[in-house]
């Protein structure tokens, strides 16, 4: 039954509960028009975007996809590589200095390195030392071991050599002897004084 002026005063209302009743329900259908429109509206703009939507689907991805891929793949290789390299140096940095604790130095040092680079990979550190160094042991105590360098406890060396006098037995090749890093172990000075004293080292 239709909502009217007619009905509601059948129903025994006053002039003033129909006009507020009526304005309610004008009000409410005024409402529901409003719902309705943007109900609509919202259905059209789904419809515009389903259709895009579609659109793209039929174009497919460009190979973007692929892509992507690739990119990421790429970086994922740079990132284990250059941690590769990291750990490397830093496992290469702990077998070089146990190299050199064990009087392992200078060129011998190099050869060293050279031997046990396919070994370095595989070596385990503890924080910046190596966590097992018996394999390195082993090869110092055998095939290394002529890359030790080998220690002596030498006497003071006299400030001047003795006079050839008869007592000494000091030569030409003694004047000019080199310490293991190249240097004269006399000086000059030292050296003129001893040809001084002994004129016939300049024969």
């Amino acid at each position: 039954m239709a909502l009217t002026r007619k009905s509601l005063k059948a129903m025994g209302l006053t002039d003033e509960q129909v006009d507020s009743i009526v304005e309610m329900h004008a009000e409410t259908v005024d409402g529901l028009k409003d719902q309705l429109k943007t109900a609509k509206e919202k259905a059209n703009k789904l419809d515009g975007v389903e259709k895009e939507l579609n659109d793209l689907k039929a174009q497919g991805d460009g190979g973007y996809k692929e892509k992507y891929e690739k990119e990421r793949d790429d970086f994922k290789a740079y990132k284990a590589d250059v941690e590769r390299k990291a750990s490397h140096a830093s496992k290469e940095k702990a077998v070089k200095a146990y190299l050199e604790s064990k009087n392992i130095t200078g060129a011998n040092l190099d050869i060293a390195m050279m031997a046990v680079s396919g070994s370095v990979d595989g070596m385990e550190l503890d924080g910046e030392k190596l966590k097992d160094t018996k394999p390195l042991d082993d090869l110092i105590g055998g095939k290394l071991s002529g890359l030790v360098v080998k220690t002596e406890t030498k006497g003071a060396q006299t400030a001047t050599p003795p006079a050839n006098n008869g007592g000494g037995n000091l030569t030409r090749a003694d004047l000019y002897k080199k310490d293991e890093h190249g240097r004269y172990i006399m000086s000059a000075q030292e050296r003129q004084k001893a040809l001084a004293e002994n004129p016939d080292l300049m024969k």
